[in-house]
């Protein structure tokens, strides 16, 4: 009998507890973030005054560590960024888990974690890269122009060239910084970002792309070359993302001076609960357990 009760308690679920609250002070969650700047360089991007309103930060304390989630809206769609302990992060989600459709980053150990909150779909492990002013090589060079809002139906022409649709509109171009290469007065190869904070010092490169029948003549690595080179006139750091396994790809940006700083997750989310009243219900009760903490009382079950 012992040694029943004994098994018995090395099977009970371990009791963790959080205080989650929402953080509204710019200068807080600059200081979190920070320390992961290449990894957290989109979410940094956010704390610019114009984008700022449009998020929403929450933060977690408790038994295993700290965590941080971030929901944004941008204008291709809803964000979700995922940082630091995956329980302390799985205690925000639980009652604050965003949109019902999200498009989320996190590290490979959140994963399982976003897995109770959302249905993933085309989950990409992928690797961020970082370039500085110290590191970065200029392209070979190749003739690049500036693209602007006006070049909208060249460049979602260029997009969807393979068939895919391009919703972008001149908003999107103008608030980044693209750059394009042109043959026989077509644009055949492109590179912008998703983010450039000058607030911040930081910049996301993205968007890159070439035409099916350009490919392999360098074209996108002289945009991209382009794109880079102005970001660290005011940038510190300049990082991107790329499918590990293009290779072609991780070649160009290795060349460039980029290197790999972390690996990541991508993937569409969509909530699992989406009426929202599972989550609600939850909120409600930590709110009335959290009030003397100053925030939320979660409690999870491994």
């Amino acid at each position: 009998m012992a040694e029943r009760e004994l098994r018995l308690q090395e099977v009970a679920p371990r009791r963790l507890d959080y205080v989650v609250r929402q953080l509204r002070d710019p200068a807080e969650i600059r200081q979190l973030l920070w320390p992961r700047v290449e990894y957290a360089a989109y979410a940094i991007g956010q704390l610019e005054p114009d984008l700022f309103p449009r998020t929403r930060w929450y933060l977690a304390r408790g038994t295993t560590g700290m965590g941080l989630v971030l929901h944004s809206r941008g204008g291709l769609g809803d964000a979700t960024f995922v940082m630091g302990d995956p329980d302390a992060a799985a205690a925000i989600l639980s009652i604050h888990p965003g949109t019902a459709q999200t498009f989320a980053t996190c590290q490979p150990a959140h994963v399982e974690v976003l897995k109770r909150v959302y249905r993933l779909a085309t989950q990409q492990p992928m690797i961020r890269m970082s370039v500085t002013r110290h590191s970065f090589r200029r392209a070979e060079p190749v003739e690049t122009v500036p693209l602007t809002g006006i070049d909208i139906r060249k460049i979602n022409a260029l997009y969807s060239s393979e068939n895919g649709p391009s919703y972008y509109i001149p908003e999107h171009i103008d608030a980044g910084l693209y750059r394009g290469v042109v043959v026989g007065g077509r644009l055949v190869a492109i590179a912008g970002t998703h983010v450039v904070s000058r607030q911040e010092g930081v910049a996301v490169v993205g968007n890159v792309f070439t035409h099916p029948e350009y490919r392999g003549r360098g074209y996108a690595t002289a945009a991209t070359s382009a794109v880079t080179e102005r970001l660290l006139e005011y940038c510190d750091y300049v990082v991107l993302t790329v499918d590990p396994r293009n290779t072609p790809a991780v070649a160009a940006y290795t060349r460039l001076g980029y290197r790999e700083a972390c690996q990541l997750v991508e993937a569409s989310a969509t909530r699992r609960d989406p009426s929202g009243l599972g989550s609600t219900l939850r909120r409600i009760r930590a709110a009335m357990r959290g009030r003397k903490y100053d925030g939320a009382f979660v409690t999870l079950h491994d």
